[in-house]
């Protein structure tokens, strides 16, 4: 079975093939759109920005991913339904019920997050029970998995700010441009991560185990480098982004081996945008590996939001006997993460 993906739901048009024989999919195309650069002069992505780039992109990406798997039509479609910004979703949903009904195939609506999951498939094989952290411009989450043909659980997530959202607003704060998280990354290479205290969100005792919060660490940052200015002393960025950088990291992987720990799962996934960071990655390997974990990290182009994310989680949906989504379906902006299809 030929499965295509469809991802729209923040500034990234994407199609995905694969091709799915009952337990494993096989990548036959991967095709994106950035409009990442039309919202740098902005700081930040302009959902309205967005959905005007999803209307130019979604064509051209689409026959892209066609002549690249070699296929005419696929034998279904899977779509972005939510979470996202309302007006890019709408822009990706409605070109996959068109072409669905043009095709006579079936679609699926599925989760963005589930997403980030279930591309590592693709290069790791089959998933067994774990925990995934995600992590990006627009979410943080500790998500449970068993099956990924199975709702997905939400173990905790960000009460203020997602942690790439703060990697944007401090990498504004120190000039650094956007988008924030590679520039912090290649400026932490030259700093001391040890040089700043800057606070750990939510690691009380008292706090939700896997629930995570940002919004303090940025303006603990925003102080420390208006306090410096003020007194007219000089601010080491490289020693801020790596202190910041420190502080992100070591929340996000400590909360993510406690969960594993708590559920007797032996693997951990780590998906979305911001896993890129090469802090995060090499400190969530140093825990796993003295944890007895395995860690399971997707290149960072599957990490980042694609169509190939979208088409794998869509053949693991079909996979387990789902039902096909109506083309009544709607779009679904602020979709809980527990559920996977609909």
């Amino acid at each position: 079975m030929i499965v295509m993906g469809i991802e729209s739901s923040c500034d990234e048009t994407g199609v995905g093939i694969v091709e799915w024989d009952g337990a494993t999919a096989t990548l036959l195309a991967d095709e994106v759109a950035s409009s990442v650069d039309e919202h740098a002069r902005y700081g930040g992505v302009v959902p309205e920005v967005a959905s005007r780039a999803h209307l130019q992109a979604i064509v051209p990406t689409m026959r892209r991913a066609r002549e690249a798997a070699g296929i005419d039509r696929p034998d279904a479609i899977a779509v972005t339904i939510g979470p996202g910004l309302a007006g890019a979703l709408l822009v990706g949903v409605a070109a996959a019920k068109a072409y669905a009904l043009a095709w006579d195939v079936p679609l699926f609506a599925v989760n963005h997050l589930g997403g980030h999951v279930a591309v590592d498939t693709l290069e790791h094989g089959p998933m067994p029970p774990a925990v995934a952290l995600l992590v990006s411009g627009g979410h943080t989450h500790l998500l449970g998995v068993q099956d990924l043909s199975q709702p997905i659980v939400e173990l905790g997530t960000t009460v203020d700010d997602a942690a790439g959202e703060a990697f944007d607003k401090v990498a504004r704060l120190l000039d650094l441009g956007y988008p924030g998280g590679p520039a912090l990354d290649a400026a932490a290479r030259g700093g001391d991560p040890e040089a700043i205290a800057f606070p750990r969100g939510m690691t009380g005792p008292r706090d939700a185990p896997y629930d995570f919060s940002f919004s303090g660490l940025k303006t603990a940052v925003a102080r420390y480098v208006e306090g410096r200015v003020r007194s007219g002393q000089s601010v080491s960025v490289p020693d801020v982004a790596a202190s910041f950088q420190e502080a992100v990291a070591d929340v996000l992987t400590a909360k993510a081996i406690r969960a594993c720990r708590d559920r007797g799962v032996e693997t951990l996934v780590l998906g979305g945008g911001a896993t890129a960071n090469s802090r995060i990655r090499s400190l969530a390997a140093e825990r796993t590996e003295a944890a007895g974990i395995e860690l399971r990290v997707p290149k960072p182009r599957l990490c980042t939001d694609n169509g190939v994310m979208i088409a794998t989680l869509g053949a693991h949906v079909i996979g387990g006997g789902a039902q096909p989504s109506p083309l009544t379906v709607a779009t679904d902006p602020g979709m809980s993460v527990q559920i996977s299809k609909l």
